[in-house]
């Protein structure tokens, strides 16, 4: 709809299915320069917002809301009671660091999902008409691919994108193993490898998108940055 920068600023506002007061204010920004009228741009923003909360709340699972000092798009020191934005890690008042606070679903909890998918495939596989059925996609090159495999990617594509430090730099330390390809042109397509392999690019991107993210809404915190950037490196990611 709009220019390539413009679009991919979009997507990255919205990766974490929220949008902070300062990044409005950048894509209102870039929206005057392009020439956009305010008004439409305002409101494809608010759709592209909805659309992007009501997929994180598909792909989320159904849990008791924890007890959280977040409000909205900000949350509130427990230092000294000021309000900081979603994705700072300290305090721009008395410096104190965020740790766990209005937490996102913890990465074990995605794990978990994984798991309860692969879980679904072993009793689909114990059943007659799943192994049958399996054998005769195979046969026919139906594809349709892999049901369990898709469902997958949607689990790990809609995760939400951590907001705190500490769950940031868990995420990708625990993610960044699975963000890699297994092997070498020979050896990729070996079962023990191909799981793996098949969900990497899916890795891959939303480590990427964490990154992304970090990079535009954390820069008055360059030590955690750093410390992200050295996670980056590990993937190529610039």
């Amino acid at each position: 709809m709009y220019n390539e920068q413009i679009e991919n600023l979009i997507n990255l506002a919205l990766a974490d299915g929220e949008l902070t007061e300062k990044e409005k204010q950048i894509l209102f920004k870039k929206a005057e320069a392009a020439g956009l009228d305010l008004d439409e741009f305002e409101m494809v923003l608010d759709a592209k917002l909805f659309e992007k909360q009501q997929t994180v709340k598909a792909a989320a699972p159904s849990v008791a809301a924890p007890k959280s000092d977040k409000f909205g798009d900000v949350k509130k020191c427990p230092a000294c009671g000021a309000i900081a934005q979603s994705f700072q890690t300290k305090c721009s008042d008395c410096s104190h660091e965020f740790s766990n606070i209005g937490a996102n679903v913890s990465i074990g909890k995605l794990f978990e999902m994984i798991n309860a998918c692969e879980n679904e495939r072993k009793e689909e596989g114990m059943s007659i008409g799943g192994a049958v059925g399996g054998l005769f996609a195979k046969a026919y090159g139906l594809g349709g691919g892999d049901k369990i495999l898709e469902k997958k990617k949607s689990i790990i594509s809609g995760f939400p994108i951590p907001n705190t430090k500490d769950d940031i730099l868990e995420f990708l330390s625990t993610a960044i193993p699975n963000a890699k390809q297994k092997g070498n042109f020979m050896t990729k397509q070996q079962p023990e490898n191909k799981s793996h392999n098949d969900l990497a690019p899916t890795w891959f991107s939303k480590c990427e998108q964490i990154v992304m993210k970090a990079k535009f809404s954390m820069k008055d915190d360059k030590k955690v940055l750093e410390e992200i950037m050295q996670y980056a490196k590990e993937l190529g990611i610039k």
